[in-house]
């Protein structure tokens, strides 16, 4: 009798275990989506404040990042291949994914050449709505490392030079925070049905 107590007893306690991992399961389920294609941060990591311009030459704080989700990424006008082909996704991936006010929002690490006016023209070609911002290298470099991307400047033979820099996509949630990132091969349908997962906690 004592072993067939002890043997109910263990297989009691192991329903018990696989009902309560079940549940939270399903509690976890439901506090973050299931990416295809990028990582769901288990706590989404607040932006630093900063303060850059934007292509119309307008102060863009913090503050302007709230109110709506957006799609963050580091890059340059100047950039041979990555830009231009990431921003041609990103283009397509906004309008597939069919996220009522998404924003895209491309940061220069590349100030000295990447003037409000320039940056303004080469976004207006993959996107009119697509934003850009520039400014300082001091600020742009703190903003950036509060993302976690690096860049730096490459001298070229001659006077010409280019950045590397982290070909990184960062998904703001409404707050300000992000809450997901997505590394290359970008890819357009699954990360537009990413943000489509996403979008009830953003």
């Amino acid at each position: 009798m004592g072993t067939a107590r002890a043997r109910l007893t263990l297989a009691a306690a192991a329903l018990c275990a696989a009902l309560a991992g079940y549940w939270m399961a399903q509690q976890l389920d439901r506090t973050s989506p299931r990416l295809a294609s990028g990582t769901w941060l288990p706590r989404p990591k607040p932006v630093g404040e900063f303060r850059l311009t934007d292509t119309t030459g307008r102060d863009f704080t913090r503050r302007d990042l709230g109110g709506a989700p957006t799609l963050v990424f580091f890059g340059f006008t100047h950039c041979p291949d990555v830009c231009p082909t990431t921003l041609m996704k990103l283009a397509q991936v906004r309008k597939r994914a069919g996220l009522e006010g998404l924003r895209v929002l491309f940061v220069s690490v590349d100030p000295q050449r990447d003037t409000a006016a320039l940056l303004g023209l080469y976004l207006h070609a993959f996107d009119p709505a697509f934003l850009g911002l520039t400014g300082d290298p001091g600020p742009i470099l703190t903003l950036a490392a509060n993302f976690g991307v690096a860049a730096s400047r490459v001298q070229l033979p001659g006077s010409d030079y280019t950045m590397d820099h982290s070909a990184v996509l960062f998904l703001l949630d409404a707050r300000a925070r992000i809450a997901a990132i997505f590394t290359p091969p970008f890819e357009v349908p699954a990360l537009a049905a990413d943000l489509r997962r996403a979008a009830p906690y953003l």
